[in-house]
C-alpha cells in the first residue's frame, strides 16, 4: 500500500466518501490510487466518489457546501502550486461561514524544495491564514496517519478549515505505521465527543433575562439549522419574534406568523422593527456582522449562544453569554422559561409581517423593462418543491432569495454569507447534488456569476446528472447585462452613477447554451409568462438554465432607508446614464411600499 493509498482509505474510514478536485501532477499519486479506491471500482461498494470539477476553486466551493448541507466534513484536493492556490477562495468561504472542509494538496519533490523549482510555491505559508487551526506538511510515510486524523479531527472540532501538504514523491513510496520509539506519535479514527450544554448557573442567568423581558427579539443563524423545533418553543414560550441571518434562512419556516425573516441589508421592514423596538435580543448560533442593524446597546438586555465562546459578545454587547450547541443549550433552557401570557408583542409582529408581504407582491408585480427580477423569485416561492435545496449568488440575486422566498420545514438553502464571493451559486448546487441526489437543487444566479465561472460548472452538471436518481436541477439567471448589485452600491452608498465601463457586461444567450450542452434551456422575456417558466423548468427531466431577460433598474430597497443613503441617491442623478429607469423604477417600489396592491 502507498502512502497515496492509505490517504483516500483512512479518509473512507473517518466517513469521508467524497471528494472535489481536480488532477495534475502535483498529486499524481494520489489520482492514482483514488482511481483504484473509487466506488464500484475491483467490486468495492463503498469505496470514494470523485467529482472532477473544472476549477479548483469550484472544488472547494463544493466541499464548503457539502459541509453546510450535510453538516459532515468537506474533502477537496488539488496540485501544487497553482492548483493549490485557486483553492483559496473557495476554501476562505468555508473558514468565515464555520464549515469544516480538509484539504489536501500537492507539492514538488522533497528533493527540490528550496531550489527555486517549477511550480514551488511556500504553501505551508500560503494555507496558514485560511488553515490556522491546522496546515502540515510530510516529509516521512511514518507521518500521514496522523496528519490525516488531526486534520480531519481540527476540522470537524473547530468548523473550520485544514490542509495536508503532501509532496508528490512520498505519495509513491510505501506507507509506513509509525514505529513505536521516542518521537512518534500514534493517532486514531473517531470525532471527540462534544461537551454541549452550559453549566446551569449561566443558564439560570440567561432565563432570569429572557423572563423579565416584555418583548423579546430572537436572531437566529447557521448554528440553528439543525435547532427548528428547540428554537419554536422557545419564541412560543417567550412570545417572541424571530429573525433570520441569511445563513439561517433554513432554520426556521416562513410561513409563521412571528417569523420576520432576514435581517440587514437584504433583510425585511419587520424584522427591522423587532431590532429597533424589542427590550431583549437573544441570538442563537449566528455571528450576523452588522451592527447597526441591532439594537441601539443600552435600549435592550442581550443573551447569546454559540458553540464558539470567540464569538459571543461580538456584534452586541450581551450580558449573559452561554457557550453549546443551539438545539441542546435551548432544550435545557427551555424548562427554566416562564410561558408569557400576553399577545400584544406578537400582535405586532404579525401586522407588520401581514403588511410586508404584501408589499413584496406590490413589488413584484410592479411593471419594468421587461421582467422584474422580484417578480422571478415571488413566482417560484409558492412553487418550491417539498425539501428543496435552493442556492444564491453574491449580488442582487441574494436580496431577492432573502426576502421573497418563503422557506417551508424541511427546505434547505445557503450562498456564500461572510465571504459574500461571486460565483458560489453553481458549485453549491453541485454540491447539494452530489449529497441529495434524490431532492430537486435550484441555483439562483445573476449574469455577471454565470459568466466568471458558473457556465464552466454545467459542464460538470452535463458530466454526472446521469447518475442522479433525480435529474431535476435548474440554475436560474437573471440576465440583465449589469453588475447590478455593485451598481446600485455606487448609486447609494457612494452617491454616483453607474460606471458603465465597470458595470456593463457582454448578453449571452444561456439557455442556447444549456442546449449545447445536451440540458434543457429555457428563455423568458414576457413578465406574464414568468410562472410558466418555472412550471417547465421544474417538470423537465434533465438538469435546465432557465435564463430570465430581466431589468437592471429595478431596486434591490434596503428595509430602513437612511438619510445619508437618500442624499447620495440625489448626488447621484446628475451621473446616471439610465436615469430615467433607475427614477421610475424607484419611485414604483417606493409607491408600492407605502401603498401595496395599488
Amino acid at each position: 500500500m502507498t502512502v497515496a493509498d492509505f490517504i483516500w482509505k483512512r479518509l473512507q474510514e473517518w466517513g469521508l466518501h467524497r471528494v472535489y478536485g481536480y488532477p495534475g501532477d502535483g498529486v499524481g499519486g494520489l489520482d492514482v490510487a483514488l482511481e483504484k479506491a473509487l466506488k464500484g471500482k475491483h467490486g468495492n461498494d463503498t469505496g470514494m466518489e470523485y467529482v472532477q470539477v473544472r476549477h479548483e476553486e469550484m472544488a472547494a466551493f463544493m466541499a464548503s457546501a457539502h459541509a453546510k448541507f450535510t453538516g459532515g466534513v468537506g474533502l477537496c484536493y488539488a496540485t501544487s502550486g497553482p492548483g493549490a492556490i485557486h483553492l483559496l477562495n473557495g476554501l476562505y468561504d468555508a473558514k468565515m461561514d464555520n464549515a469544516p472542509v480538509v484539504a489536501i494538496v500537492g507539492q514538488q519533490a522533497r528533493t527540490a524544495l528550496g531550489a527555486h523549482y517549477q511550480q514551488e510555491v511556500d504553501l505551508v505559508t500560503l494555507f496558514k491564514d485560511v488553515a490556522s487551526d491546522y496546515v502540515a506538511i510530510a516529509t516521512l510515510p511514518e507521518q500521514i496517519r496522523h496528519l490525516v486524523d488531526r486534520a480531519v479531527r481540527i476540522a470537524q472540532n473547530k468548523r473550520s478549515v485544514t490542509c495536508i501538504i503532501i509532496p508528490n514523491d512520498l505519495q509513491l513510496l510505501s506507507y509506513k505505521d509509525p514505529p513505536l520509539v521516542h518521537g512518534t506519535t500514534h493517532t486514531g479514527v473517531g470525532f471527540p465527543a462534544e461537551s454541549k450544554v452550559p453549566e446551569l448557573a449561566g443558564l439560570q442567568a440567561a432565563a432570569k433575562v429572557l423572563n423579565e423581558g416584555k418583548k423579546v427579539a430572537m436572531l437566529v443563524g447557521a448554528g440553528c439549522l439543525d435547532a427548528t423545533d428547540e428554537v419554536i418553543a422557545v419564541a412560543d414560550k417567550l412570545g417572541a419574534g424571530i429573525a433570520k441571518a441569511l445563513l439561517g434562512k433554513a432554520a426556521v419556516p416562513d410561513d409563521l406568523p412571528f417569523v420576520t425573516g432576514g435581517l440587514g441589508l437584504l433583510g425585511t421592514k419587520p424584522s427591522w422593527d423587532l431590532m429597533q423596538d424589542c427590550d431583549t435580543l437573544f441570538i442563537v448560533g449566528s455571528s450576523f456582522p452588522y451592527s447597526e442593524f441591532l439594537p441601539t446597546p443600552g435600549t435592550a438586555r442581550g443573551v447569546q449562544i454559540d458553540i464558539k465562546g470567540d464569538k459571543l459578545s461580538l456584534r452586541y454587547p450581551t450580558e449573559i453569554n452561554l457557550v453549546g450547541d443551539s438545539a441542546e443549550t435551548l432544550k435545557a433552557l427551555l424548562p427554566l422559561l416562564e410561558q408569557t401570557t400576553d399577545t400584544k408583542w406578537r400582535d405586532t409582529i404579525k401586522s407588520n409581517l401581514d403588511d410586508w408581504w404584501k408589499v413584496l407582491e406590490a413589488r413584484a408585480m410592479d411593471s419594468a423593462d421587461p421582467i422584474n427580477p422580484q417578480r422571478v423569485f415571488w413566482e417560484l416561492s409558492s412553487r418550491l418543491p417539498e425539501n428543496c435545496i435552493v442556492t444564491a449568488d453574491s449580488g442582487s440575486v441574494a436580496n431577492w432569495y432573502g426576502r421573497d422566498l418563503k422557506f417551508r420545514r424541511g427546505m434547505k438553502g445557503s450562498l456564500s454569507g461572510s465571504l459574500a464571493s461571486l460565483g458560489a451559486a453553481t458549485p453549491y448546487a453541485i454540491g447539494a447534488k452530489m449529497a441529495f441526489p434524490e431532492r430537486v437543487v435550484i441555483g439562483t444566479i445573476g449574469d455577471g456569476a454565470m459568466q466568471m465561472n458558473g457556465l464552466n460548472e454545467m459542464i460538470t452538471i452535463s458530466k454526472y446528472w446521469r447518475d442522479w436518481s433525480n435529474p431535476k436541477l435548474i440554475m436560474m439567471v437573471l440576465n440583465n447585462r449589469d453588475l447590478n448589485q455593485v451598481t446600485w452600491e455606487e448609486r447609494v452608498q457612494l452617491g454616483s452613477g453607474k460606471t458603465e465601463s465597470t458595470q456593463s457586461i457582454p448578453d449571452f444567450p444561456y439557455a442556447k447554451y444549456a442546449e449545447l450542452l445536451g440540458l434543457k434551456g429555457i428563455f423568458c422575456n414576457e413578465p406574464d409568462k414568468v410562472g410558466a417558466a418555472w412550471d417547465e423548468a421544474l417538470a423537465a427531466d434533465k438538469p435546465v438554465i432557465l435564463e430570465f431577460f430581466t431589468d437592471p433598474n429595478v431596486p434591490p430597497l434596503p428595509p430602513h432607508i437612511t438619510l445619508k443613503d437618500a442624499l447620495n441617491f440625489m448626488t447621484m442623478i446628475p451621473s446616471e446614464p439610465e436615469l430615467g429607469g433607475v427614477l421610475k423604477n424607484s419611485a414604483k417600489e417606493l409607491l408600492s411600499t407605502i401603498v401595496p396592491g395599488r
